[in-house]
């Protein structure tokens, strides 16, 4: 896990090898400072992760640029997230990206319905940049660290130690806003789910009526 200055926990990005190819191989990020990501975080994972970034689902990666992140913006983006109501995610089995294992979260739609609303509202996003398509399924990814000639064995022994602790449930409440620094993505903004229209900032109270830690781009591989 990346850990920022601030103790908060940081972000990679987390996608499959593209056309074979090792993350360290191509250059598919180019991440540049201030850029931003909407994840769904799942600390109920964690423990399971053993990918170098904490448990989250990505919503949306890569989104607009901090640069055009005025009040405004906050405003419509608020607005926009809080017509979806929360849900529950759950997390019941394994699936696998070429050089990665991740959790399948189930259902996908509420997810991708998160997806649809922010790209027809900016169709100029694609989701992974468009590397993948039209995107991924929703996952939150458990380890990326294996080639091709060792992954089969190596992801076959995770598993078999990690699904005694499966199903994990998760409830959905607010959606994250991450900014890559340069080194490392870190926390921005928290959006409410089921009509709060709240926003508030990293390391500010929620007050009583604060939701609980939900769940949160992924992204999947360093990639």
């Amino acid at each position: 896990m990346v850990i920022a200055e601030d103790g908060s926990a940081g972000y990679e990005q987390d996608g499959p090898a593209v056309n074979g190819q090792d993350r360290q191989d191509t250059d598919r990020w180019p991440d540049v400072p201030g850029d931003t990501a909407l994840t769904i975080k799942v600390p109920e994972a964690d423990p399971l992760v053993r990918a170098s970034f904490p448990a989250h689902v990505t919503v949306l990666y890569p989104f607009v640029h901090t640069s055009r992140l005025d009040a405004r913006f906050h405003s419509e983006l608020t607005g926009l997230l809080a017509a979806h109501d929360a849900f529950t995610l759950t997390f019941a089995g394994f699936a696998r990206y070429p050089g990665v294992l991740y959790l399948d979260p189930r259902p996908h739609d509420p997810v991708k319905a998160l997806t649809v609303g922010l790209t027809s509202r900016w169709p100029e996003l694609r989701p992974y940049r468009g590397l993948f398509g039209a995107g991924l399924d929703p996952h939150l990814t458990i380890a990326n660290s294996e080639g091709p000639e060792t992954q089969d064995a190596a992801y076959d022994a995770l598993q078999a130690e990690l699904a005694p602790r499966l199903p994990l449930q998760c409830r959905v409440r607010e959606v994250h806003l991450v900014v890559w620094d340069g080194e490392r993505w870190r926390d921005r903004e928290v959006y409410r789910l089921a009509g709060e229209h709240t926003t508030r900032r990293r390391g500010q109270s929620g007050g009583s009526g604060a939701a609980p830690a939900g769940v949160t781009l992924a992204h999947l591989r360093s990639d």
